[in-house]
């Protein structure tokens, strides 16, 4: 193992420790070091949107903490679920008075603790109510989307829902919206190369150096297919049949379209991979609206790239545009 760190035991805490030093003005921390909210939190009034997950996948899940974004993120280990107290000591920093959204990916530790985070918020009487995303195409088939992991799809899910408290919206009406959006999102990934947890010290998987993976979980699930490493234009076409089948896709949909890069791929690959997808959407009558190419949902050092489509309508069109600022994300 080969990384720029200090005790593998004190990773994460360091790297929090890090992200806090260098943005100051738009992150804080609350009387639990492994909740970190927005500076300006609680912002009266407006629905609080509250993610949390293991540590590793930066920007997700605390990348997205932010205006028109996340108020509070709870911080896991690497590749593990943050505890329900962290969970409960967000919600409590970050309540505006008309309920919090608990937005995060489909994964079983993860709503274990986030559901007792949630119990215990209800005996504040602060209501919470729950939306998971579950964008992966490769984790179950589509009539078993309660199975699905979420993955890249989150950030999506983020912009969404963070738009929409942004905008003064009802917890009701924000979790319909992101209910929406998450179920017209799909995403498919491909992995080339794995990653190394600090505190194991070995890779998560093991893969030939002339293979790739299709469908690989973020984690390093198994997925879908594995075989000899094909071309960018091979590899798109996967990825894109795979995506545009589920939902399905179809002519004269308007989508927004991100390439996102696992860790350790570099940006002239993933415009590759955008290049290739791009021509396959077209042909098919798909019209991109926004493209989001770059590392928006990682896994440590892992080599590989995913794609995710959300299919717009006007409403989810106008909160994909809207304003966001992290200091892991901004469009204006």
């Amino acid at each position: 193992m080969k990384k720029i760190i200090n005790e593998p035991m004190a990773f994460v805490d360091e790297m929090l420790e890090g992200i806090l030093l260098a943005h100051p003005d738009q992150l804080k921390v609350t009387s639990d070091p492994r909740a970190i909210i927005r500076a300006d939190a609680p912002v009266e009034g407006k629905v609080a949107i509250l993610t949390g997950g293991g540590s590793g996948h930066l920007p997700v899940f605390l990348g997205y903490v932010g205006q028109g974004l996340a108020d509070g993120c709870s911080v896991g280990n690497v590749f593990s679920s943050p505890s329900a107290e962290t969970m409960y000591e967000a919600t409590l920093a970050t309540h505006g008075g008309v309920g919090c959204l608990y937005l995060y990916g489909n994964y079983s530790g993860d709503t274990m603790n986030f559901d007792m985070a949630a119990e215990m918020a209800d005996m504040e009487d602060i209501r919470v109510e729950t939306v998971l995303v579950s964008d992966d195409v490769a984790s179950a088939p589509r009539e078993q989307w309660k199975r699905r992991r979420g993955v890249a799809g989150l950030v999506f899910a983020y912009k969404v829902a963070g738009a929409s408290a942004a905008e003064g919206a009802t917890l009701d009406e924000v979790v319909a919206v992101t209910r929406r959006a998450v179920a017209q999102t799909c995403s498919m990934g491909v992995a080339l190369a794995p990653c190394t947890v600090p505190a194991a010290g070995v890779p998560t998987f093991t893969i030939g150096d002339d293979e790739m993976e299709i469908g690989m979980g973020i984690h390093g699930e198994a997925g879908v297919h594995r075989g000899k490493l094909e071309s960018a234009d091979q590899i798109a076409e996967r990825l894109t049949r795979a995506v545009v089948d589920d939902l399905p896709f179809k002519r004269d949909d308007q989508v927004a379209m991100l390439i996102n890069g696992l860790g350790a791929t570099p940006p002239e690959e993933l415009y590759v991979l955008y290049r290739r997808v791009r021509q396959i959407l077209e042909g098919e009558g798909i019209f991109v609206y926004r493209s989001y190419i770059g590392e928006y949902a990682t896994s440590l050092e892992m080599a590989g790239a995913s794609l995710t489509l959300l299919r717009l309508d006007e409403e989810l069109t106008r909160l994909i545009d809207a304003p966001a600022k992290s200091p892991f994300f901004e469009q204006s």
